[in-house]
């Protein structure tokens, strides 16, 4: 458990954090909530059935996937835990559609699909995440030093 808490005191990890937890409640909330602009809980779970054939327990898992790593990323608890939820998602994504077949994303609406770019940067975000720790301000930092400071030896 003492590596998984351990942390630099980096202050990028915390903006790497952040930025993460940011984008997946976002994600998670459209999908389960129907908050910007997103489909909500029923309509998400027949979109991701009907178009790519995930079964509703899957999506279900995506969205909890989604709101609880970006809950652990914003408070830096568990975030190695946390990122490892988010990368994962990110690797596994583009193949739930069908392999894109461009790097950068459809912004123009000319193609078919969109492109892995996002996901590249989400999972280099999340990589970081998970071989630094937390970084400053999070829940892991505080715990690490308390959990070193009840094994320091006495006297």
């Amino acid at each position: 458990m003492g590596k998984l808490l351990s942390t630099s005191p980096d202050f990028t990890l915390l903006i790497a954090r952040f930025v993460l937890a940011a984008i997946f409640f976002g994600h998670g909330a459209q999908k389960a909530f129907g908050w910007f602009g997103g489909p909500g809980f029923d309509r998400a779970l027949e979109i991701f059935e009907t178009t790519m054939g995930i079964p509703p327990a899957l999506t279900v898992f995506v969205m909890f996937t989604e709101l609880a790593g970006a809950l652990g990323l914003a408070l830096g608890l568990l975030s190695r835990v946390a990122a490892f939820g988010v990368m994962a998602l990110m690797v596994v994504a583009p193949f739930a559609n069908g392999l894109y077949p461009q790097f950068f994303m459809n912004w123009t609406g000319q193609f078919m699909h969109e492109g892995y770019e996002y996901h590249l940067l989400a999972i280099a975000l999340s990589l970081g995440v998970m071989v630094r720790g937390g970084g400053c301000y999070s829940v892991d930092a505080v715990l690490s030093r308390n959990r070193t400071k009840m094994l320091a030896p006495k006297g």
